[in-house]
């Protein structure tokens, strides 16, 4: 800053001694050296300027943790480009032989709008991935937020995030919770090549104002050398919790009990279309029947959607789940 300063000095130097010089009378030499210098003056004011607010603008990164999303990975990362996020770091959890996201988003990683760290082939490595990414980025970063490449924040009147997060009425906060607004299946079972907002419009009822017990998302501010991520949600010891309000949060585990699904949110995609929500559910424990984790999912699927044969013999002979009961509760309803 302070060369940036001596130059314009120099500068204005220069251009007093050119005006004695000649005097502006008839010497076009004379003028044309001005008018570069006048020119060289004002890039100076435009770069002082960049320089400036770049040192004194709020920093916000993402921590991203992703497997088999390539599908889904552009439109995510062009609605956090267009929210004024500055970085995206994604740890790739892929199979060691699976997709590679270098295939779909080159050109942001060319950019440096995302960095990618290889945590290919790693088993239940979601929170070690996250704490990872905090430590290392912390102190770089004024906000850090955690997500997944189902979840779309939403601010009511607010184009950037950091014009959000720069609100005074969140100067004593440490964690801010947005709940997320969970979306139905639309009854679509396969997947279609448009973007999630135009093929998921309508919203689980729970989500809907009025809901209770909403799960939500943080957004943690950078340098808090004591807290550690144990949840995705939360879970953070010491920490000074906020709504998108800026007001103490209420919580019971991993769900607020003011919900706000109106102004400031995330949009949550979980399930998609039942082509799609079964290759979720195999991605996280394939066929392997013992697996609590998928039948939750599948419990939590059909707890947001509509529940019919089609998509229960679906899930059924695509994973190889016994969902005998599900059949049941349907037969039961007809």
């Amino acid at each position: 800053m302070i060369k940036i300063e001596q130059k314009w000095i120099q500068i204005i130097t220069l251009i007093k001694r050119n005006i004695m010089k000649y005097k502006l009378k008839h010497d076009y030499q004379g003028l044309k050296m001005i008018l570069v210098l006048l020119i060289i003056f004002i890039f100076s004011c435009f770069a002082y300027h960049l320089k400036i607010k770049e040192m004194t603008e709020t920093k916000i990164c993402i921590c991203l943790f992703a497997k088999q999303e390539n599908l889904y990975i552009r439109e995510y990362l062009e609605h956090y480009k267009k929210y004024g996020i500055n970085k995206i770091f994604l740890y790739d959890n892929n199979n060691i032989n699976g997709e590679h996201f270098e295939d779909v988003i080159s050109d942001y990683i060319k950019s440096g709008f995302v960095e990618i760290f290889d945590w290919r082939g790693r088993f239940r490595a979601s929170f070690r991935m996250l704490n990872d990414c905090f430590r290392k980025h912390k102190n770089e970063y004024d906000w850090v937020m955690l997500s997944e490449v189902d979840e779309y924040i939403h601010l009511s009147n607010y184009t950037k995030v950091r014009t959000f997060l720069d609100e005074p009425k969140f100067n004593n906060c440490e964690v801010i919770h947005l709940n997320l607004v969970c979306h139905t299946d639309n009854e679509q079972l396969h997947y279609e090549n448009k973007p999630l907002k135009e093929r998921f419009p309508n919203i689980v009822p729970s989500s809907k104002p009025g809901g209770k017990k909403l799960e939500i998302k943080p957004i943690i501010r950078g340098k808090l050398n004591y807290l550690y991520i144990n949840c995705m949600h939360r879970g953070y010891i010491r920490a000074k919790d906020c709504d998108g309000f800026g007001r103490p949060h209420k919580f019971a585990s991993i769900y607020t009990l003011e919900p706000d699904t109106t102004y400031y949110y995330y949009d949550h995609y979980y399930g998609k279309s039942t082509e799609e929500f079964i290759k979720k559910v195999k991605r996280r424990g394939g066929y392997d029947t013992t697996n609590r984790f998928c039948m939750d999912r599948i419990r939590k699927y059909f707890d947001e959607n509509t529940l019919t044969m089609e998509k229960i013999l679906m899930i059924e002979n695509g994973t190889g789940f016994n969902l005998s009961k599900y059949k049941m509760k349907l037969k039961n309803k007809l």
